[in-house]
C-alpha cells in the first residue's frame, strides 16, 4: 500500500480509511502528558504532493551484524511550514491497522498502527520553511521487521500525509538481539534471555559457553512469545501493539565462583546453517557468605530516552541515558544491577521494549539485571493488580515478566530472593498485596527469617512503590509520607529480622533516613554507623530517568538526605563487617552522599526493640 502511495505522488484520490486512530492518554503524577497525544491523526487527510519527497538510505542495515544504525532521511515539501513532522514506522506498512476503542481513556490522537517516534521536519534544518528541503539522522534499531517514514505537514493538530518513504530493513531482520543476564533460582547459575524473530520451528535456539580460555559447550533455551489476547486492554491490545518476536532463555547451571565465563547466542536453522549473535562474557556470581569484593547498583523508575532526539509517546526520562551511560562507564565496577520497577515505561507501546533492552545491553549482556515489578509494568483495572489504576497501559505485566527473567516461583507473582555472596536480598512485587496473611507477606517474613546472618550478614529489602518513608508530595498531601498500609504491615517483619537497607523506587528522587522504626531515629549517627543499628535505614532511590518527583515543604526529623536529581545508589560489600553505600548523581557519577556500617556478627544478635522474643521472669 505504502509503495503504492508513494508512486501516486499527486494524487487527490486516496482511500482516507488506513488513517483511523486512537490513543490512550496515560496522567500520571510527575510524568507530563505523552508528547503525540497532541497529536490529532483522526483529522488527517491524504494530501500527497507531485513535488514532495521524503527518502531514507541506507536501505540495508546491518550488514555487518551491526543492532543498532543511523539513517539519514532527505525531505522536500512545495508548501514547508514550521509545523511539518516526520512519523517513523515500523512495520513499514502502516495503513493496515485499526483499533477499537477498549476502555474510558481512549482518546484521539495517535495512529492504530503506532509510530515508533517522530521529529520535527526543520529539528536539523532550520532554513527548511524558506528552502522546503531538509535532512535529519536518526538511529534505528534491529526489531524484526523493516521501516518506513511520513512527512506530514498541518501540524500535529491537522496533519496531512504529504510523502511517504521507500523502505529500509535490516539485512537479518530476525537475528539474536539484546541479551540480557539475570541469576537463576540456584547460586551458581547464571540465565541469558535474548530476543529473535526465531520461532521453534524455524530454528533451535542455544547459547555457546565455557570458562574463559576452556572449553565450550551447548545449552538449549526455552522460547516464549504472546499474542495481543494475552494482554488486558488498549494501548496494548490495540494502537500499541507490535509482534514481539520470540524471547528465548537458557539456564548456564553449576558455575564456578567468582569464574569469568565467555558466551555466544545461536540458532540452528532447519537447513543446518547457524546464525550467531557477537561475543559476551561475564563473571559468575560468589557463592552464600563468601567473602570478596561485591558492588550492587540499585535504582528505579529509568525508562528509555532516543539519542538522536526525537520524541516518542513517554518522552519524559530526561535523565535515562546519563544513567545508561554511567553504568556502561563504570561497569568494571558494578557486579549486579537492580532495575526495581517503572522499568521501560512503555505503556502498552511494544516497541518500547525492544529500544529499552537495546540500550541496556552493554550493561545486561556483561552483569545479571534483576527487575522489580512497577506500576507501570503491572496494575490494569480488573486483573487482579493491588492498585486498580491503567498504569501499566494494558501489558498487565505480561512485557515485563516475558523480557526479563527473574527466579520467581510464579512469574506473574514476581517477588523472589537472591543470595549473593555476603547479601541476601528480599524482592517485593508492590502491584500484588503484601499485607499481613497474604501469600506474599507470607514469602517476605520467610525470606527475611531463613537467612544465616553469620555468612550473610547484609540483608536488603527491595521494593518499587515506597512502603518506609519517603517526603515526597504526593506522599505528604496524603499525610502518610509512603504507600498507606505499608509501615503499618512490614516495619514489624523489617525490626524482627534487623533488615539493614530498605530501597525503592516509584518516586523520582532521591531521599535517605536515619535507621528508624515505628517513626522514631533509632541511632544518631548520619555517615558512619557502628554496632547495632536499632531500625532499619530508608533509601528511595527512583530518580533513575523520569522526570523527578518534588518533595513536600514539611520537614521531617527522619530524613537525613534529599536531592532532586537523577541518580542510582550502590552498595559496596568489602567483608562481613563492613558495607558501604553511596548515592551517586547520573550527571557526573560523582558520590553526593555515603555512609558506612561497621560491626561484628555479635551486634547483629543483639536485641533490640521488638527484634527478641519478649523475656518474662517465668522465662
Amino acid at each position: 500500500m505504502l509503495k503504492q502511495l508513494a508512486q501516486m505522488g499527486g494524487s487527490k484520490f486516496v482511500s482516507l480509511a488506513f488513517l483511523l486512530v486512537c490513543s490512550v492518554l496515560q496522567r500520571v503524577w510527575s510524568h507530563g502528558d505523552q508528547p503525540l497525544s497532541k497529536v490529532a491523526v483522526h483529522k488527517a487527510t491524504v494530501s500527497l504532493l507531485d513535488l514532495a519527497y521524503i527518502k531514507a538510505s541506507p536501505e540495508v542495515l546491518g550488514l555487518q551484524g551491526q543492532t543498532a544504525e543511523w539513517v539519514t532521511l532527505e525531505y522536500s515539501s512545495p508548501i514547508p511550514s514550521t509545523d511539518d513532522w516526520i512519523g517513523v514506522f515500523s512495520p513499514a506498512n502502516f495503513s493496515a491497522s485499526t483499533c477499537a476503542k477498549e476502555n474510558r481513556r481512549v482518546y484521539p490522537p495517535l495512529l492504530c498502527s503506532a509510530p515508533i517516534k517522530y521529529q520535527y521536519a526543520n529539528y536539523s534544518s532550520p532554513l527548511y520553511k524558506v528552502t522546503g528541503k531538509g535532512f535529519l539522522k536518526l538511529q534505528l534499531i534491529n526489531q524484526r521487521s523493516d521501516f518506513s517514514f511520513a512527512l506530514f505537514s498541518g501540524g500535529l493538530s491537522n496533519p496531512k500525509l504529504v510523502a511517504v518513504s521507500n523502505k529500509i530493513a535490516f539485512a537479518n531482520p530476525n537475528a539474536p538481539v539484546y541479551p540480557r543476564l539475570a541469576l537463576g533460582k540456584s547460586w551458581n547459575e547464571m540465565t541469558v534471555t535474548w530476543t529473535s524473530g526465531y520461532g521453534i520451528s524455524d530454528a533451535e535456539p542455544f547459547v555457546q559457553w565455557g570458562p574463559k580460555g576452556g572449553d565450550h559447550m551447548d545449552s538449549p533455551a526455552e522460547t516464549l512469545t504472546f499474542t495481543s489476547d494475552s494482554l488486558c486492554g488498549a494501548p496494548a491490545r490495540t494502537v500499541g501493539w507490535r509482534d514481539p518476536g520470540y524471547i528465548h532463555t537458557s539456564h548456564l547451571k553449576e558455575l564456578w565462583p567468582n569464574r569469568i565465563y565467555e558466551y555466544k547466542i545461536g540458532h540452528r536453522l532447519n537447513n543446518a546453517t547457524y546464525i550467531w549473535s557477537g561475543n559476551y562474557q561475564f563473571r559468575a556470581p560468589p557463592f552464600p557468605g563468601q567473602k570478596s569484593l561485591q558492588r550492587v547498583v540499585i535504582f528505579g523508575d529509568m525508562g528509555k530516552e532516543e539519542v538522536d532526539g526525537s520524541n516518542e509517546y513517554n518522552n519524559f526520562q530526561h535523565g535515562s541515558i546519563n544513567t545508561t551511560k554511567q553504568l556502561i562507564q563504570d561497569l568494571e565496577n558494578i557486579d549486579l544491577v537492580f532495575h526495581i520497577g517503572d522499568i521501560s515505561y512503555a505503556n502498552g507501546y511494544l516497541s518500547q521494549w525492544d529500544q529499552f533492552t537495546a540500550q541496556v545491553e552493554p550493561i545486561a549482556s556483561t552483569v545479571p539485571y534483576m527487575i522489580a515489578s512497577g506500576n507501570h509494568e503491572r496494575d490494569w483495572p480488573g486483573t487482579g493488580s493491588f492498585y486498580e489504576n491503567m498504569d501499566s497501559g494494558g501489558e498487565c505485566g505480561v512485557l515485563a515478566q516475558t523480557m526479563f527473567y527473574t527466579p520467581a516461583l510464579n512469574r506473574a507473582k514476581l517477588w523472589y530472593s537472591i543470595d549473593y555472596g555476603m547479601f541476601r536480598f528480599c524482592i517485593a512485587d508492590t502491584e500484588h498485596d503484601w499485607r499481613e496473611g497474604t501469600e506474599q507477606y507470607k514469602f517476605i517474613e520467610h525470606c527475611l527469617a531463613t537467612v544465616d546472618r553469620q555468612k550473610q550478614p547484609w540483608l536488603i529489602f527491595l521494593a518499587h512503590r515506597v512502603l518506609g518513608y519517603s517526603s515526597c508530595i504526593c506522599y505528604a498531601e496524603e499525610g502518610s509520607f509512603a504507600e498507606p498500609m505499608g509501615r503499618e504491615s512490614l516495619q514489624k517483619l523489617w525490626q524482627k529480622y534487623k533488615v539493614d537497607i530498605a530501597i525503592y523506587g516509584h518516586v523520582h528522587n532521591y531521599e535517605r533516613t536515619c535507621p528508624i522504626y515505628q517513626n522514631i531515629c533509632t541511632n544518631e549517627e548520619k555517615h558512619h554507623y557502628k554496632g547495632t543499628l536499632n531500625g532499619t535505614i530508608h533509601i528511595v532511590a527512583g530518580g533513575g530517568g523520569a522526570s523527578l518527583s518534588t518533595f513536600t515543604s514539611l520537614k521531617t526529623k527522619w530524613s537525613i538526605f534529599k536531592d532532586y536529581d537523577y541518580g542510582f545508589v550502590k552498595l559496596t560489600a568489602f567483608d562481613h563487617s563492613n558495607l558501604l553505600f553511596e548515592y551517586k548523581k547520573s550527571r557526573d557519577g560523582k558520590v553526593h552522599d555515603s555512609f558506612k556500617i561497621s560491626r561484628d556478627y555479635r551486634d547483629i544478635l543483639a536485641c533490640t526493640v521488638d527484634s527478641c522474643p519478649s523475656i518474662t521472669m517465668a522465662s
